[in-house]
């Protein structure tokens, strides 16, 4: 595994959260859950310097107050729950990819030639993680990854994202609902119950 850096949340604040501090080592995961608009897309968007915020995110010895939002962005990558695409076809935002990766996810190559027009938004939501994955952050912060996908398919992305992050040791927070997904690929857990994140029952530390 790489020798990346861990990310580190130093009363990282924003709305109504309480201030948050954790440090994520390389290649773990951490799960977060909470009820529909408790805050965890906004946390993501405040690690991402993406709206302002109380406190500091570092990643090893960089602070986020340091660099360029696009810079902080290319090395902490949000993939967000609805993906963005700018061009007409896959192959135009997936120029960096691992064949292996498409081939990981149930593609064929010939998915670069596709109309970005034609994909379902469970395919999107795949291409979207070979995307962010291709550029080759340092830690990764996802927004419910595998919503919109049927259960064998949730496993399949499960299984590879698990295999890429300890690859690659990317330090990573991971919003998800589902109990049963958050006990396969969490190496923590916290939930936010009412402005505190929390540990559940049985959580370490």
């Amino acid at each position: 595994m790489p020798a990346n850096d861990a990310l580190h949340l130093d009363r990282l604040r924003i709305g109504d959260l309480d201030a948050v501090s954790l440090t994520l080592a390389p290649g773990e995961i951490l799960c977060l859950s909470g009820t529909s608009g408790s805050g965890k897309s906004r946390l993501l968007r405040a690690v991402a310097d993406l709206e302002p915020h109380d406190g500091e995110a570092w990643l090893g010895g960089t602070a986020q107050s340091s660099v360029a939002g696009h810079q902080w962005r290319a090395r902490v990558m949000l993939v967000p729950a609805e993906s963005h695409w700018w061009a007409d076809t896959v192959g135009e935002h997936l120029a960096d990819a691992r064949p292996a990766d498409l081939v990981a996810l149930g593609f064929t190559p010939e998915v670069l030639d596709w109309q970005v027009s034609r994909l379902s938004s469970g395919e999107q939501q795949r291409l979207a993680l070979v995307r962010a994955l291709s550029r080759e952050p340092s830690a990764l912060l996802l927004d419910e990854p595998t919503a919109n996908l049927d259960d064998a398919t949730t496993r399949r992305v499960e299984s590879w994202l698990k295999a890429r992050i300890r690859e690659r040791g990317w330090p990573v927070i991971w919003v998800a609902h589902d109990p049963a997904q958050i006990a396969r690929v969490a190496d923590h857990h916290r939930h936010i119950v009412g402005h505190r994140l929390v540990k559940e029952v049985g959580e370490w530390a």
